[in-house]
């Protein structure tokens, strides 16, 4: 046997090299998160321990993390799909508030309970995907009419979303509970049970609901539209060149629009799950970050569906682990912060690394 046939080709060891970087790049900045939970003072075994046990260690983590993955998955979704015409959807923060805001707002109307056909459930969900879509469409019609940046307009929207939140939970003419009492709490009364989402399992044990399949159905026909379709083609041909596309006929500024719309649509989707399926009230900050950390999981996936899912899936059981290690081994939650935004740092690193791999192996 020779040589040649028992080494690898070059492009292959490339190829080994751009499966491996990731996962070094991520067990580097754990590494350094530990060092930094033992700086801090706190047992390092408790604070594995304690991740462990809040990201996988009963049926109850499981399900919640892969409930809080489908959230970021939709909006890493809508990320690509808008990034595709390249467009930058930075609101996905503001589109899972008005999401929230609006299926709250139906699942509170008295006579929803009584519907049929599981009408109670699908109508806030899309309720609120009507209002993510009118609030990506905002800024999709502001870069076209007025040429506005979308990454200023989706950002800005989302500070105002955020605030309709608070003035929704603090005004008892809009959302907020009755007030009894000085004590009463700033936020809505809870959803019907008719409104809340089914579960998948059966179980009690498990909070996993159908937003799990609502999510892979969507990232299925996402994948389809980008790379089967010829609206897919379209916002390629407009993100790569639009005054060319423009040129060849292609209606570039309603791509734009509906782009931007589609992805405040998942957005918006992402939080009537999170409210439907998880919250069951609303509150002011109940978006929790979810739209920042769903645009760090769309900017990694490299415009793949897959890559978005699996990111979501890595994050949503990261954000898991660590609320537990705050509760369970007193680690602070800004050193929780601190050691994601390193794992974010060295992934993004290590995408940028492998894309320069490839690009020298042509």
């Amino acid at each position: 046997m020779t040589t040649t046939t028992i080494m690898l080709s070059l492009p292959d060891r490339r190829r080994m090299v751009g499966v491996a970087v990731p996962f070094i790049a991520v067990a580097g900045s754990l590494a350094i998160g530990l060092l930094l939970v033992a700086a801090s003072g706190k047992s390092v075994p408790e604070a594995i321990e304690a991740f462990l046990d809040g990201a996988f260690g009963t049926a109850y983590a499981i399900g919640a993390s892969i409930n809080r993955a489908v959230a970021l998955a939709l909006v890493g979704l809508g990320f690509i799909l808008a990034f595709r015409a390249n467009l930058t959807n930075v609101g996905g923060e503001g589109q899972i508030a008005v999401g929230g805001i609006v299926a709250t707002a139906i699942g509170l109307w008295t006579p929803i309970s009584d519907l049929p056909l599981g009408l109670a459930v699908v109508l806030p969900l899309l309720g609120g995907t009507l209002a993510g879509a009118l609030w990506g469409g905002i800024a999709g019609v502001m870069k076209v009419r007025f040429g506005t940046n979308e990454v200023i307009s989706t950002l800005l929207l989302g500070f105002i979303a955020l605030l309709l939140v608070y003035w929704c939970v603090q005004s008892t003419t809009l959302l907020r509970q009755p007030q009894t009492s000085s004590a009463t709490l700033p936020e809505s009364l809870p959803i019907a049970d008719a409104v809340k989402l089914p579960g998948l399992t059966g179980s009690p044990e498990s909070p996993l609901h159908i937003g799990l399949v609502i999510c892979l159905l969507l990232a299925g026909v996402t994948a389809v539209v980008l790379q089967r379709s010829t609206f897919g083609l379209r916002l390629r041909a407009i993100g790569l060149n639009e005054l060319a596309a423009r040129r060849a006929g292609m209606p570039g500024g309603i791509l734009l629009v509906v782009a931007l719309a589609l992805a405040g649509a998942f957005g918006g989707l992402a939080g009537a799950i999170m409210l439907q399926g998880e919250q069951y009230y609303l509150k002011a900050g109940f978006s929790s970050g979810y739209g920042f950390d769903g645009l760090v999981v769309g900017l990694l996936s490299r415009g793949s569906t897959v890559g978005v899912l699996a990111g979501a899936l890595f994050f949503g059981f990261l954000r898991s682990g660590g609320i537990s290690m705050e509760i369970m081994a007193g680690v602070p939650a800004a050193l929780t912060l601190v050691i994601q935004g390193l794992i974010v740092i060295a992934v993004a690193g290590s995408v940028i690394l492998v894309e320069r791999l490839e690009r020298g192996g042509r």
